[in-house]
């Protein structure tokens, strides 16, 4: 049985927008069209906000899905908000991290002096001579792919030691499976004389105020999250929690509710407009009446990578003084470790800390069964390997299991998402953005940014400006990932 939502109709002239998720996007999002702009609801399955940028506490200790940070390079206005909405909780960080490459650890990101003493002379020369001789090297023919854009750009070194295991641990692909598109958003430094450009700036007298540098809230990055959900609440928007869809219904190409479970009932929510930001795969799969059989067949082609994060709980005050280890080697099944306590300069509890391991796995990969004891013991063997041993006592480890950790951007992806991407822009009161809405890899300031240009585009009367939402999307092929 169906009944109507029990949200009120409205007596004012604004538009109501129903938003479909509460990750960042569908935060932002929320914070901005309930400053006056419309009446708003938020749909999200999960219990809290946040999606994977949400934190939650360990032993007393802040703990993220896997590392994150707020970048500086965020859009002006994001910026401007985050830090009026935290204040003097948000804190300017200095990076301190390291990456093996050659077999030794080297500060991250490249600081000059560190790459010299302590780069392997040969990767080192390799490298200059990579830099050298990119004028005369021959331009790779045929299909363009990942591996080809790394090649022509950066030249073997960086690309075979850095670039390719690691993406290959991210996504369980070759490198030469992968799209071009990839290489745009994760490689910001298309060269290596860019790269040497890049650590140039981090030297003293040539670096700005936020060189080298992220934001990050004491209460863990969720708390950016929280900060947004409290105030867009306080502005009038409801944040509906547990809300488990059932369907998007359609009348031909025009979208006409939601209905979400609600026990053994159901009940339909409509709007002016519906802002998606869960993942456009699942949108198809919700749509009723279903959408085409070609837009169905690329949607259950499009893939996104899991991960298992992994926290291994340590009876000491601090493991190392580094906020993040990198791992590009295919030797260690992790890409990335952080140490929460580190990223906020915590100093509470005394005698306990935490390691969070980023384990790129799909369900039905050996790892994602695995109890977890048992990758708890994995990574202690994996950190020793890497001249990391754990000689304090152990007293357990947690996992969490993520199935929609990143896009796949394999060599059709594109083809496949345009499918997708051009059927749900074609259907009118409905709008798709956000990182899962627009299979993008992007941070969590571009997806505040995309939350923000789709506010921009809506007109006064609910309806979405186009020309202008076009105008938005093209801004967004310009994102590059931070890491």
């Amino acid at each position: 049985m169906t009944v109507p939502t029990d949200r009120p109709t409205p007596t004012g002239a604004k538009p109501r927008i129903t938003i479909l998720g509460a990750g960042p996007a569908g935060i932002a999002a929320a914070y901005a069209l309930s400053k006056g702009k419309a009446e708003v609801e938020v749909l999200e399955r999960a219990p809290v906000a946040g999606g994977n940028s949400t934190s939650f506490q360990i032993d007393g200790i802040w703990c993220d899905y896997g590392s994150h940070r707020f970048h500086p390079v965020a859009d002006e206005n994001v910026l401007a908000d985050v830090k009026a909405l935290l204040g003097d909780d948000l804190l300017l960080q200095p990076r301190h991290g390291r990456i093996r490459l050659g077999g030794r650890w080297i500060h991250f990101p490249l600081k000059p002096a560190d790459a010299l003493l302590r780069l392997p002379k040969p990767f080192a020369a390799s490298l200059l001579a990579d830099m050298l001789l990119k004028p005369f090297r021959r331009k790779r023919t045929g299909e363009k792919s990942f591996s080809s854009i790394l090649y022509d750009g950066l030249g073997r070194t960086i690309s075979e030691n850095f670039y390719f295991p690691y993406v290959k641990k991210l996504w369980g692909l070759d490198p030469d499976k992968l799209a071009v598109m990839l290489a745009e958003r994760r490689v910001s430094s298309g060269s290596v004389g860019k790269i040497l450009a890049k650590m140039m700036r981090m030297l003293p007298g040539m670096r700005g105020a936020t060189t080298g540098r992220f934001y990050y809230p004491r209460k863990g990055f969720g708390q950016i999250s929280q900060s947004m959900v409290d105030a867009a609440s306080a502005q009038g928007a409801a944040f509906r929690f547990g809300a488990d869809i059932a369907r998007i219904e359609r009348t031909k190409m025009q979208v006409t509710g939601v209905v979400v479970r609600d026990g053994d009932k159901e009940v339909r929510h409509s709007a002016d407009q519906i802002f998606s930001t869960i993942p456009l795969t699942t949108v198809v799969r919700l749509m009723d009446p279903p959408p085409p059989p070609a837009v169905t067949m690329a949607a259950d082609s499009i893939r996104f990578r899991g991960m298992i994060l992994v926290y291994l709980i340590l009876k000491t005050d601090q493991f190392t003084e580094y906020d993040a280890h990198y791992f590009p080697e295919l030797s260690i099944p992790i890409s990335r470790m952080s140490e929460p306590k580190n990223y906020n300069s915590a100093t509470e509890p005394k005698g306990r800390t935490i390691l969070c391991a980023e384990l790129p796995c799909d369900p039905g990969e050996k790892w994602w069964d695995m109890s977890d004891e048992e990758i708890g013991h994995h990574f202690v063997k994996w950190l020793e390997g890497v001249g990391l041993p754990v000689t304090m006592e152990v007293d357990r480890c947690e996992t969490r299991r993520l199935a929609h950790a990143y896009p796949v951007y394999d060599l059709d992806y594109q083809r496949h998402f345009e499918t997708v991407d051009n059927w749900l822009l074609g259907l009118e009161g409905f709008l798709s953005f956000g990182r899962q809405g627009l299979f993008a890899h992007d941070n969590t300031h571009h997806a505040f940014a995309m939350a923000y240009a789709a506010v921009d585009s809506l007109r006064p009367d609910g309806t979405v400006d186009r020309a202008k939402w076009a105008a938005h999307r093209h801004e967004f092929e310009s994102h590059r990932v931070e890491d």
